[in-house]
């Protein structure tokens, strides 16, 4: 789902480039590339999660900036909050993946499972409404 920050761009024209000769991106380009809206990304900027750059109206976005999305992304896959995810981006700086310590990852499986508990339970109540509905 990741593509190399070499790839070309739409219709093969190259990514443009930061001062530093890395491959930019815009909101546009992470939105298609994450399957998230640009609504999403500008949440997430405007909690202080990515900072992209700005060229007039644009949001330019560098690598870093691309890596800590998709970490934030896996970060609520897992079920962890933004405030959860905030703590751990800013423990991980200069690292590639999400600092889970191994209580955060007990507490967050007895969490999740105490969700699809709840889950299970509720679809089960919808099935026997839908039975009675129909028949």
């Amino acid at each position: 789902m990741l593509r190399d920050a070499q790839k070309a761009g739409p219709a093969d024209k190259p990514l443009p480039m930061n001062a530093e000769g890395e491959s930019t991106f815009t909101i546009g380009d992470l939105a298609r590339e994450f399957g998230v809206t640009l609504r999403t990304l500008r949440f997430y900027e405007d909690r202080g999660l990515i900072s992209p750059r700005r060229s007039g109206m644009t949001r330019l976005y560098n690598e870093k900036a691309r890596s800590r999305l998709a970490l934030i992304l896996k970060g609520k896959h897992l079920g962890f909050t933004l405030t959860e995810i905030r703590a751990m981006l800013e423990s991980e700086e200069g690292g590639g993946d999400l600092k889970l310590t191994p209580e955060q990852v007990v507490e967050q499986i007895a969490h999740l499972e105490q969700q699809k508990i709840e889950i299970d339970k509720a679809i089960a109540e919808l099935r026997a409404a839908q039975k009675r509905l129909q028949g």
